[in-house]
This record gives C-alpha cells, structure tokens and sequence, in this order.
C-alpha cells in the first residue's frame, strides 16, 4: 500500500496540482496587493473612483459592491495566469521521458510462425 501511494504522488498530474496549489497560494499576497496597490487606482482613474473596491450601486435599501466583485476576479485572473506560466515552465525544464514500447514475446512468437509458413508455401 506504502508502494502505492508513493507512485500516486509520483504521478506527473499530482506533482502539477501540488506546485499549482503551493505557488497559487505563495503568490496570491502578491497579486493581491498588485491590484490593490497598482491596477485599481489605474482603473480608478478613468472611472473617477480612488479604487475599483468603490465602486456600487443602491437599488432600493440594498447595496450592491461589483467593484469589490470585479477586483476578486481580476485577482483570481492574475493567479491563474501566473500559475498557467509557472506549471508551462516547470514542464518545459523537466525532460519527460517516453514510455518504453513493450515487446510481446507471444506475438514475437507468431510473427516468426507466420514468416515460416510463407517461407514453406512458397
């Protein structure tokens, strides 16, 4: 079972997840405080706003925060890009090795018959 489990985690897809979910979340702070910091008062300019989190409109009583909903999104944008080029980097500096073709000795066997009776038939 421990030999199993090794081999699970040492498939190429967990190893992807795992640096994803390590480095998404190491990096979140960053894009975080990226878009805080340098994209929102750059949107905020042309939308008259000191920061996209401003932005709302009132329907009634009710109070409705899409620039904090658009600032998520633009967060989790940039972590998933920056993710994409990571896991693209990593498997581009990690040579893959390419599966060793498996010889059936049976059809090995059967392949030499078959040449043998055409070499008798004629």
């Amino acid at each position: 079972m421990i030999k199993e489990f090794r081999d699970f985690l040492a498939q190429r897809n967990m190893l992807d997840l795992a640096v994803g979910v390590i480095i998404g979340g190491a990096s979140t702070t960053i894009i975080k405080s990226f878009v805080d910091n340098i994209i929102n008062p750059l949107i905020g300019m042309f939308v008259n706003a000191a920061a996209l989190r401003s932005l709302t409109f009132q329907i009634g009583s009710a109070k409705f925060y899409y620039g904090t909903f658009l600032n998520d999104v633009l967060n989790f944008l940039l972590t998933a890009v920056i993710v994409f080029l990571l896991i693209k980097f990593i498997k581009a500096a990690i040579p893959t090795k390419e599966p060793e073709e498996k010889v059936d000795e049976r059809l090995d066997t059967l392949k030499e018959i078959r040449d043998l009776l055409k070499k008798e038939a004629n």
